[in-house]
């Protein structure tokens, strides 16, 4: 981990507008073909549960061995969610090529083309490191579409809170056979999934022992309200919360302001800064490969690199 470098005041100002603009439009720019779907992927489909509701898709990977294993909830940007359900559930695997991360992490050491040449040495060999000592197990991991909703607040992701801790981890849980328990239990997303991750998981800190956010589509004026909900979270449970943008990214102005307003608070986090863009390539590099490893090391009880 290492604090970006001050930024000029145009730039700044450029990043500023940047994120806002990626707010008002796909946070990632897809290149290129998706893989061939991998066979461990199952799909669920979600009824509505009442009047209010819409249909639900998600994917769930269940890899072998799953009974040992913890879960992660992984959410999408904003990108698949314009592009409707199914698209938004497969978008961790097709878009993101999830599997491709995942099969180097399970025959390191990485090298710097597997995250994308969006590393650095030291970072590269943390990773490696940490493998090293301990090989990656695996997770069951299920990518539910991830809405782009008009009411940003915590209130605002509440309906969409419940599908997840009520109907999602429930049915996962159920046909992977994966562990239940809080500690092995996370949740993450890149851009708006990385905001509603947060909203999500430090809104049911009974639920999810480990809270991560990719490049997370937050405002600075917004600093206050997220810290809030992560001292009431932990207040009542303690959660592993960690933060990770790019030194390209729009957002990281504003995630610098959250992270320095957690600080204040007294919020335990970690926040690291990749090199590169907010953009595809980034999720199927670092992106993919940080939000496995971090889970896979934290809700084992392990030190993460």
């Amino acid at each position: 981990m290492r604090p970006a470098p001050p930024a000029p005041p145009s730039l700044t100002r450029r990043r500023a507008l940047l994120g806002l603009a990626a707010l008002a439009a796909p946070a990632c720019r897809r290149s290129g073909p998706p893989p061939t779907a991998a066979a461990a992927w199952k799909e669920l489909a979600f009824e509505p549960a009442s009047a209010g509701e819409g249909p639900q898709r998600a994917l769930l990977l269940a890899p072998e061995g799953a009974a040992t294993l913890p879960m992660l909830v992984a959410l999408h940007g904003r990108g698949e969610a314009v592009r409707g359900l199914e698209v938004g559930a497969r978008g961790w695997r097709d878009d993101y090529r999830l599997d491709a991360a995942l099969a180097r992490i399970l025959s390191p050491p990485l090298t710097p083309d597997d995250l994308g040449q969006m590393v650095t040495p030291g970072r590269l060999a943390q990773l490696n490191a940490s493998l090293k000592e301990h090989p990656y197990r695996g997770l069951c991991i299920a990518t539910p579409f991830t809405p782009d909703l008009r009411d940003r607040s915590v209130a605002g992701a509440a309906d969409f809170g419940r599908f997840v801790v009520e109907r999602l981890l429930p049915r996962a849980r159920a046909e992977s056979g994966c562990q239940a328990a809080r500690e092995a239990t996370g949740i993450d997303g890149v851009s708006l999934g990385g905001r509603l991750a947060l909203l999500v998981g430090l809104s049911h800190p009974d639920v999810f022992g480990a809270v991560g956010a990719l490049q997370p589509a937050v405002r600075a004026d917004e600093a206050e309200m997220f810290s809030a909900l992560a001292r009431r979270a932990m207040e009542r449970r303690a959660v592993a919360l960690r933060l990770v943008s790019s030194e390209a990214d729009p957002f990281l102005p504003a995630i610098q302001a959250l992270s320095d307003r957690l600080r204040r608070d007294g919020v335990a986090h970690e926040l690291l800064i990749a090199p590169g863009p907010h953009d595809y390539a980034w999720n199927r590099g670092p992106g993919g490969v940080e939000m496995v490893l971090w889970h896979e090391r934290v809700q084992r009880g392990l030190r993460p690199p």
